[in-house]
């Protein structure tokens, strides 16, 4: 069972831009699909809600857990948490990280989230898919919001 999900993608775009892309709430909210409530700050949850289609009823909460300017950017959540009927407030989170290098006069972006051995076996796999094909988008997003 695979404990992880890793996506990268080289940018056009500086790392200072992509840097900007990740950790202004505003941008962040952008490109991800989500409406926050107010700028991300270490060891702070942030909220808002989703804005994907068919998603809007989700409330986004992680903890930022990093912010190492401009090159991780970190935070934990709960993967996948969209039925408004459970609690995932006792689950262990996953940790989401986004690091940047500069490669290639651009940003070569590494998405990981990781600790999906910490979710409840009823729900693993599919957090683990569900995730997998939503940082496979991320992806795309990101790509189009800071590369145009």
């Amino acid at each position: 069972m695979p404990n992880s999900i890793e996506r990268e993608i080289q940018l056009s775009a500086s790392v200072e831009r992509v840097w900007r892309a990740l950790t202004d709430h505003r941008e962040f909210g952008e490109w991800f699909r989500v409406r926050l409530d107010g700028p991300f700050a270490v060891g702070e949850m942030s909220s808002g809600h989703i804005t994907h289609e068919g998603f809007e009823h989700v409330r986004w909460n992680a903890r930022t857990v990093a912010m190492e300017e401009p090159y991780r950017f970190a935070f934990t959540w709960h993967p996948y948490a969209v039925d408004p009927a459970i609690d995932y407030s006792a689950e262990e989170p996953t940790l989401v990280e986004f690091r940047l290098e500069s490669r290639d006069g651009g940003t070569h972006l590494t998405i990981t989230e990781s600790g999906f051995d910490r979710v409840p076996a009823y729900r693993r796999d599919e957090a683990l898919r569900m995730n997998g094909g939503g940082w496979t988008a991320q992806i795309a997003n990101i790509r189009i919001h800071v590369d145009g």
